[in-house]
């Protein structure tokens, strides 16, 4: 892949999604987005930029390794939002200039009254609860959620009209339409109930975002949000329902078990119309991945690749490992032999880089977090810009096998248990 800076320019001014070639017998494909500031070749991996930045790396940095888009978050965007606005919208505002997303704001806004957490558990063992109604701070009503923002001190209000107004003054490529997220613990009933909900609040959304979309002079497209949990009847019924609406493409969200992910994909993305893309939300371990693009998923994003390098776990082809581990302390090798990332091409070892994770020195400390991310990322990215080739060729199922042999090995049961 040529890694080089890619022309800053507006491309076209509306959405569109190609097919470029099919994984045979299933429901995964390989496509291109165009948006109006470039194109995604997917399968791709969007970096999380939840400030209008990634953390600790300059957009020098991002193209550097091969990134196609970010993702940004409309939550913590919203008070800045006109801003934004006036500097012409997301991509220009933060210097990338590339291909941007939001997410609605809604996972955040319901992490605080469920308590359940910064991530989706997939894991049943973990015995997900959620907070006491009494104890929340964020409160489910028909037009939207009442919250306390713990940043501002205040109480604050955001419902889909909300959602939509802030995420067309942020200026994204790709809006998500506002929804609201269950928990493992909520019951079959409760995940109806919401469903509904957040089926009234996607027309809101369309109805208001094409209010907005040009209003920066270029088209802002919006996706809808699939809801349902572990439920068959409910996927299925709220992918039909999307499908006949008026969205540009989908978003693939909800608390699962691990186990159900495939089947999951499969009841929505039979149901979705196939000339349109889908988004797979907050998933990046390499078998989800795979597993998503296999069941039809064309892009993803999670924090999971930079926030684990800031803690010294690196990725490499053969598993993750941890860089505070005792044999990393005198290893003179890069993170990973081979790599093509800027951190192993410029000769950092495992060794040094210990040692600046370890500095008492902040900026020595903030060093190592840039050069470590950039590697994390990297890993994430090439691997789909393999997938995508080994789609292109008709080699997947191949290269899924033996990527899987090679990452999990018999190290899956112990140390890379994802």
């Amino acid at each position: 892949m040529d890694r080089k800076e890619h022309p800053q320019r507006m491309s076209q001014n509306k959405f569109s999604f190609d097919i470029n070639a099919r994984i045979p017998n299933q429901l995964g494909r390989a496509g291109t987005i165009h948006t109006p500031h470039g194109d995604i070749q997917t399968p791709a991996f969007m970096c999380v930029g939840t400030h209008g930045h990634v953390k600790f790396l300059s957009m020098e940095d991002l193209h550097a390794i091969g990134a196609q888009a970010m993702l940004s978050n409309g939550y913590h965007l919203r008070n800045i939002s006109p801003t934004i606005a006036q500097e012409g919208g997301l991509a220009k505002w933060s210097g990338w200039n590339g291909p941007t997303l939001t997410d609605s704001g809604g996972f955040q806004v319901m992490s605080l009254g469920s308590g359940i957490g910064k991530v989706v558990s997939m894991e049943r063992e973990k015995e997900v609860v959620n907070t006491p109604k009494k104890e929340r701070l964020a409160l489910v009503q028909e037009d939207g959620i009442q919250f306390f923002d713990p940043f501002t001190q205040q109480e604050d209000f955001i419902g889909p009209k909300e959602s939509m107004e802030i995420q067309c003054r942020i200026g994204a490529d790709i809006h998500m339409a506002f929804d609201e997220l269950t928990s493992l613990a909520d019951t079959y009933d409760y995940n109806k109930e919401a469903l509904e909900r957040t089926e009234r609040w996607a027309q809101i959304s369309l109805d208001v975002h094409k209010q907005h979309r040009d209003d920066l002079g270029y088209r802002q497209s919006l996706y809808g949000v699939l809801q349902g949990g572990r439920w068959e009847d409910l996927r299925r019924s709220t992918a039909k329902k999307m499908g006949q609406m008026d969205f540009d493409g989908y978003g693939l969200g909800g608390a699962f078990l691990k186990s159900s992910l495939g089947d999951i994909l499969t009841w929505c993305n039979e149901e979705l119309p196939e000339h349109k893309p889908r988004h797979l939300l907050g998933l990046s371990r390499p078998d989800d991945i795979l597993i998503g693009v296999e069941n039809g998923a064309d892009t993803f994003d999670c924090v999971a690749p930079s926030r684990e390098a800031r803690h010294g776990r690196i990725y490499t082809k053969h598993g993750y490992y941890s860089l505070a581990r005792q044999a990393c302390q005198d290893c003179h090798e890069p993170l990973e032999v081979g790599c093509d990332c800027p951190t192993c091409q410029q000769g950092y070892t495992q060794s040094q880089l210990r040692q600046m994770m370890k500095s008492e020195d902040p900026k020595v400390r903030e060093q190592y977090f840039r050069l470590s991310t950039i590697h994390n990322l990297r890993f994430t990215i090439r691997m789909m810009e393999e997938v995508r080739q080994a789609i292109l060729d008709g080699t997947f199922q191949e290269y899924k096998e033996q990527f899987l042999k090679d990452y999990y090995g018999t190290k899956k049961k112990a140390d890379s248990k994802s």
